[in-house]
């Protein structure tokens, strides 16, 4: 701009030279009419200088913070200064600047997250396959003679093959909710019936720890509208952590709320040693245990609640957990979730 305006003044300047040379003008009236266009000139130079000069600051600062973009860096902001329509550009630009930084760390996370369910996929599956080859190719080589021997490796192929399969299940639903393919078509369904087919499928395991179920619902509970199979999954899996956790001879406590929203609110309570306050935002990510010493047998695949959180966001609810860890023994972790009441 300032090259422009100078060659554009210089132009004028001859012009009017030229002009002053064929008006036949005394010398002494050409030197003042000069002296005052060149200062014209000038003082014209200076102040495209001074309303230039924001202008290209700001032009500049803008070409540096795209040019650390450009190199992967999103920390930068640019300065609103110079005329408003920069400082309109300005704001703009670091408001692009903050979505792509975003963006950008949201495929950071994806990526990690994708590096980490490869290994802990990895690791949970090459376990069982191990233990299963092993005992395989000893069953081979009839190195077990007797019978009850034989019959106990049979066991540990059958449960070491079932965990595979559960796993693998566990999976594809995972993948399934999280890429849209679950039909949401939900139906009327009562909360105690919910209650009684979840605790009968864990029958087994309540009565193998000897724990005691106290159930607590109002007098009158509206229906719910969910997908009953999908619902008991994840009363499954959280009543499968808290019997998991709890000590044997301990209790569950299963209560019921109405909402003021059309919602209402299922909370398992256990008495297990509680999760602590650091776990709590990551206890719903997948493959993820509070206690990383646990064992796939102690601690599960880490998918349980994954599964469980996808489906209550499915069902439009939201899904969450207290824990009261650290204040003394038997005070365990309360689950909760809600659902849609059947309007």
């Amino acid at each position: 701009m300032l090259i422009a305006s100078g060659v554009s003044t210089g132009i004028i300047l001859i012009t009017l030279l030229i002009c002053y040379h064929f008006m036949l003008l005394h010398w002494k009236d050409v030197v003042i009419l000069s002296t005052v266009t060149l200062s014209a000139a000038v003082v014209s130079m200076g102040i495209h200088y001074i309303m230039t000069r924001p202008l290209e600051k700001a032009i500049h600062a803008i070409t540096q913070e795209t040019t650390r973009i450009s190199e992967g860096y999103f920390e930068g902001i640019v300065p609103n200064t110079g005329p408003a329509e920069f400082q309109r550009l300005a704001g703009q630009f670091n408001h692009m600047s903050g979505k792509l930084k975003e963006s950008f760390g949201k495929l950071r996370s994806a990526e990690t997250s994708r590096k980490e369910l490869v290994a802990n996929v990895s690791h949970d599956l090459r376990t069982p396959m191990a233990s299963i080859l092993a005992f395989v190719e000893a069953l081979e080589d009839d190195v077990i003679q007797d019978k009850a021997t034989f019959e106990r490796y049979l066991r540990t192929i059958r449960l070491e093959t079932g965990r595979l399969d559960a796993l693998i299940q566990e999976l594809f639903k995972l993948s399934q909710l999280d890429a849209g393919g679950t039909e949401f078509e939900p139906e009327p369904y009562h909360v105690d019936q919910l209650l009684v087919d979840g605790l009968q499928s864990l029958a087994f395991q309540l009565e193998d720890k000897q724990l005691q179920v106290t159930v607590d619902l109002p007098d009158y509970l509206p229906p719910v509208t969910i997908m009953p199979q999908e619902m008991k999954r994840v009363l499954a899996n959280i009543l499968g952590n808290a019997i998991r956790h709890s000590p044997a001879g301990g209790s569950i406590t299963i209560k019921v709320e109405q909402l003021a929203t059309p919602y209402l609110k299922l909370l398992i309570q256990d008495q297990g040693q509680g999760i602590e306050e650091k776990d709590a935002d990551k206890i719903f990510d997948r493959f993820y245990r509070s206690d990383p010493s646990r064992t796939r047998v102690s601690g599960g695949a880490g998918l349980g609640l994954a599964i469980a959180k996808s489906i209550v966001q499915l069902h439009g609810g939201t899904i969450g957990m207290d824990s009261r860890a650290g204040q003394g023994e038997g005070n365990g972790s309360t689950f909760w979730f809600t659902i849609p009441v059947d309007s």
